[in-house]
């Protein structure tokens, strides 16, 4: 190679470095892309026209440095501090309390219903049963069932709303 050449390469691989750093990646692992990137374009280049090299080691530095980052955050090396957002979800005492004390009110009022029409709202609510496979269970209209799970859910509405 030409001095003129060699000049122009240490340019470019400069820039690449420096494009690698800017993203984050320490100078070693910036000078190790660069010189994969460069075996991988003299190896393309053995067996196709490249007719940007510069573009090429430059994209090939690039991707190289992301597979190596979503390698290491697949396998749970690395993670950036800015992708990081830590969420509390988890209920205050306030709202544990709150919640308990619904659900003895909610338990209290379902016993307060007929038995028929506690289970009929309890087999659609918890079991999933659809209004007509309730109504074969208990031998009713499906406008039965209806009307058994619209006074379960006004009854238990208003009672709830009381407290």
């Amino acid at each position: 190679m030409t001095s003129h050449r060699v000049d122009k390469w240490r340019a470019v691989f400069a820039r690449v470095r420096a494009a690698l750093m800017r993203r984050g990646r320490s100078s070693h692992d910036a000078d190790d892309f660069v010189q994969e990137a460069w075996v991988r374009l003299a190896c393309y280049q053995r067996d196709n026209e490249v007719a940007q090299p510069e573009a090429f080691l430059m994209r090939t530095a690039l991707n190289l440095s992301i597979d190596a980052y979503r390698l290491r955050v697949s396998h749970g090396e690395e993670v950036l501090v800015e992708d990081v957002v830590l969420i509390d979800v988890a209920p205050t005492a306030e709202a544990t309390l709150l919640a308990k004390e619904r659900k003895e009110r909610l338990s209290y009022w379902l016993g307060r219903l007929t038995p028929k029409t506690r289970d009929i709202f309890l087999s659609h609510r918890l079991e999933g049963m659809s209004y007509k496979e309730i109504a074969q269970r208990h031998g009713l209209s499906i406008s039965s069932v209806e009307g058994h799970i619209s006074r379960a859910i006004q009854q238990l509405t208003t009672w709830m709303e009381d407290c």
